[in-house]
């Protein structure tokens, strides 16, 4: 499964970005999806995942409140809104898919995309 991830860029504290992500028609909808993180000279860390339907969603606790991740399987694209960016989110975000929400949240995906950056100046 080639996962396409796109979106980041620069922004400034306080403001908004999207990320997006495509995977292939014929399995997407059938993998919960979510998105992780690597900031510079730290792990990769879990920040968001959706059920194959769309049905459930799970977020770290850093940014639920700000972040909302969605699907639209129609399109074989998950998104990552960010809200009221903070400078602590500049990370390398990645899109993941596994079986099941309970798989990436415990950062055991089956597949990885590719990173896009994200940067957020204070």
């Amino acid at each position: 499964v080639q996962l396409q991830a796109y979106g980041g860029g620069l922004v400034q504290a306080g403001g908004s970005l999207r990320l997006s992500c495509a995977g292939p028609g014929r399995t997407f909808s059938s993998y919960a999806m979510g998105w992780f993180r690597q900031a510079p000279g730290k792990e990769r860390e879990f920040v968001a995942g959706i059920t194959w339907a769309g049905t459930g969603t799970n977020y770290a606790s850093s940014v639920r409140g700000r972040f909302t991740i969605s699907r639209d399987n129609a399109k074989n694209t998950v998104y990552l809104q960010m809200n009221n960016l903070k400078p602590e989110d500049t990370a390398v975000y990645y899109c993941a898919a596994a079986p099941r929400l309970s798989t990436l949240v415990q950062g055991e995906p089956d597949y990885w995309g590719q990173g896009t950056q994200v940067t957020v100046s204070s």
